[in-house]
């Protein structure tokens, strides 16, 4: 069993034997320096788990030396030990990081009970970094396409800001998963974020669950609540779907919107709340703006970033990564052995058109992990409409190019659609797919660096 470990770093020989006695007696492990330069060079080599630090020292004193910890070090839970009429100094300390401070003379039960503290919050503090680092591995982006570097790129420079978003894409290519990526990695991280899926609540309770209501609103429902604005002040409220909101609401938005301020249903006390607005719609706003079904102002409020999530058709060279990732989730949620697809049902799964996207990949691969009594998915064992008759393999992309009227952009988008299929099938090796279609690599260089500056 590992015990935790402590430093005490102070001047005094005698205040140095005996915590150091103290706190051997309670299970510590316990080192010591009679200066700040001694301690940093054992920290080098040996850092301790907490740190009780003299503020007055000879040489770098104790503030000096607290910088230095927590510059290199800032693990290390510091306790600072000062004397009478040094308070001032104390509290200048905790701003630079020290958990905590005990003054002169030392009292064994506040060192005791400081220190345990201190270790709890550092065990918490490495809780919330795991489980940080859990989510953002949950809600990461799979897939090395061009669509979807150029989308990473966009979250990427986008996240950090603090600008409002509208995240536009068919359903079930992974709107929510960009929105929740995005919130991960932004200041307001660590507050929360919460949904509002405005498809799914009738209108006549938008309001309500968007700004909340007082006590006796209403006889069915009396009780107080506070609305997702006010649950979401300080980080991030997402909007999903903000296409399918009524007129009225989206007044009711773009008003408070505006100030950032709003009162609760049948309430008079108005409410400041500081949040981030993310939005995403399957809809084409631009178009809903023409029918009259959405508010021009409200669309340029919240259309500050733009960021289009692109269709599994646009990215299905990806569909190899994303399968495996989904066996893997099967393995983990639903405890089934762990399988593998064939070369051959991975390169089928890409021929098909997917109108309900990763999602509709997803419940497939699920589907087949469950039910299949076997390690390995041939092509055999996928069904219909994903396993097509002989010579329908390519019919989503044909009938994609005969959409398109003029000539040139058909042969832009068949040579993109080929390049792509002969990369997945040489596993995204250039050279092998250069020498296979009969071109140069930097040809294939030149391609890729153009479709993915247009894809940005």
């Amino acid at each position: 069993m590992m015990f935790p470990s402590v430093m005490i770093i102070d001047d005094e020989p005698s205040i140095r034997q005996s915590l150091s006695g103290l706190l051997s007696d309670e299970g510590f492990e316990v080192t010591t320096a009679s200066n700040g330069y001694e301690a940093l060079k054992i920290i080098d080599s040996d850092a301790p788990d907490l740190a009780l630090l003299d503020i007055w020292m000879p040489g770098i004193d104790g503030i000096e030396t607290l910088k230095e910890i927590k510059k290199e070090n800032p693990f290390i839970q510091v306790v600072i030990i000062t004397g009478h009429g040094t308070i001032e100094t104390a509290v200048k300390a905790t701003k630079l990081g020290a958990y905590d401070f005990i003054e002169k003379p030392l009292s064994i039960d506040k060192i005791l009970v400081t220190i345990h503290n201190a270790l709890n919050f550092r065990r918490l503090e490495e809780e919330n970094k795991y489980l940080r680092k859990k989510m953002i591995e949950k809600h990461s982006i799979n897939g090395n396409s061009l669509p979807v570097l150029a989308l990473k790129k966009q979250i990427a420079t986008a996240a950090p800001t603090d600008k409002w978003i509208l995240i536009t894409g068919e359903n079930g290519s992974g709107k929510e998963l960009v929105a929740r990526t995005i919130h991960q990695f932004s200041p307001r991280a660590n507050q929360p974020m919460v949904d509002v899926n405005c498809a799914a609540i009738p209108d006549g309770r938008m309001e309500t669950e968007l700004f909340g209501q007082e006590k006796g609103a209403f006889a069915e429902d009396p009780a107080r609540k506070r609305g997702k604005f006010e649950l979401a002040s300080s980080g991030t409220l997402f909007l999903d779907e903000i296409g399918d909101m009524s007129l009225k609401t989206q007044a009711k938005m773009l008003r408070m919107l505006e100030e950032q301020k709003f009162q609760r249903v049948a309430g008079g006390r108005t409410i400041s709340v500081d949040v981030r607005i993310i939005s995403s719609t399957n809809k084409e706003i631009e178009k809903e703006i023409e029918k009259g079904n959405f508010r021009e102002d409200l669309y340029y409020r919240l259309n500050v970033i733009p960021i289009r999530v692109p269709p599994l058709r646009e990215r299905s060279e990806d569909i190899p990564v994303l399968v495996e990732t989904f066996l893997d989730e099967c393995v983990r949620l639903h405890h089934c052995k762990k399988k593998r697809m064939t070369r051959n049902a991975l390169k089928m799964l890409s021929g098909h058109s997917w109108p309900g996207n990763v999602r509709e990949l997803k419940n497939l691969v699920s589907r087949l992990a469950i039910m299949l009594d076997k390690e390995i998915i041939e092509a055999s064992d996928i069904p219909p409409p994903y396993h097509p008759a002989p010579g329908e393999g390519c019919a989503s992309v044909e009938a994609k190019l005969f959409f398109i009227d003029h000539l040139e952009e058909a042969k832009e988008t068949f040579e993109r659609e080929f390049i792509q299929r002969k990369l997945l099938e040489n596993e995204n090796d250039m050279d092998r797919t250069a020498g296979m279609i009969g071109v140069e690599r930097s040809y294939l260089e030149r391609k890729m660096r153009k479709w993915m500056k247009r894809d940005a």
